[in-house]
């Protein structure tokens, strides 16, 4: 199994470096499952020899998970040289996707050994995992897929290929009292050239986004994976996904908590 799926991890790690795309992969070398998935991801970091900052989830919605034909969110690495600051121009060339997508992310104050959720029943609880959050940031983020059919890649090449995972530009820390806050009523909207183009909440991720937060910790400990100390996790977009084009001005507006900007090239 090692050769096969090291096999896979090449063919992405390859389309990752010259920002191509493929139909699928090979059928003798594809995951099968979200282990395999799992275990592509963390042969492609070492492929690619870049450090990764954090997680990213996706099709937190039903409606994403729709879309993309999947049945439960995915969980997607990522690369620090893929974290951009607020403000940044991000390139769209080889960007098949062409969405911008507006999110809650959280850094983790101390990390989260998979193991930690073996020493109580049910493992951790939500309280207890905020209990290892230092802050919430706000973010943009501009997915994209390495596969061109993405909508009918599945499951496990959609997560072996970082759960599709391109450009974040990351935005302020919340200054105000985000834990005493419903999130799931917490307005955020996405302006495209000073036009609002999409209006949504913190429910459209995975019913609050501290929910979907929840829901990695206990994917990765299912897969034995650690989360580390200064980890960011974003936790999926509040908002429809918005169709963008190069030359495009972007916000993603979360009211008090904050705003988010970025250029498009």
């Amino acid at each position: 199994m090692h050769q096969r799926l090291n096999q896979a991890s090449m063919q992405l790690a390859k389309a990752w470096q010259e920002q191509s795309h493929m139909p699928n992969l090979a059928q003798d070398c594809r995951p099968q499952n979200r282990v395999e998935a799992y275990a592509v991801q963390a042969a492609i970091v070492e492929h690619l020899n870049e450090p990764t900052v954090g997680w990213k989830i996706a099709a937190t919605s039903e409606g994403g998970q729709r879309h993309i034909n999947v049945g439960a969110p995915l969980a997607g690495r990522l690369f620090r040289s893929r974290i951009l600051p607020d403000g940044a121009v991000i390139p769209l060339t080889g960007n098949r996707m062409r969405v911008a997508e507006a999110e809650f992310g959280f850094r983790l104050a101390k990390s989260i050994p998979a193991s930690s959720q073996n020493d109580q029943p049910g493992g951790l609880s939500l309280e207890e995992m905020l209990a290892a959050v230092a802050d919430m940031v706000l973010a943009i983020e501009l997915p994209d897929s390495r596969f061109e059919a993405f909508v009918t890649a599945g499951e496990a090449q959609l997560i072996a290929d970082f759960a599709c995972a391109r450009h974040f530009v990351l935005g302020p820390t919340v200054n105000a009292d985000w834990r005493s806050r419903d999130l799931s009523t917490h307005p955020v909207r996405c302006i495209v050239n000073d036009q609002v183009a999409a209006e949504g909440s913190g429910a459209f991720v995975l019913g609050d986004p501290r929910q979907a937060l929840h829901w990695l910790l206990r994917e990765m400990a299912s897969h034995h994976i650690d989360l580390h100390q200064g980890d960011v996790i974003f936790t999926g977009t509040c908002v429809v996904p918005v169709p963008v084009k190069p030359g495009d001005r972007l916000c993603a507006d979360f009211a008090d908590f904050g705003r988010v900007t970025a250029s498009l090239s």
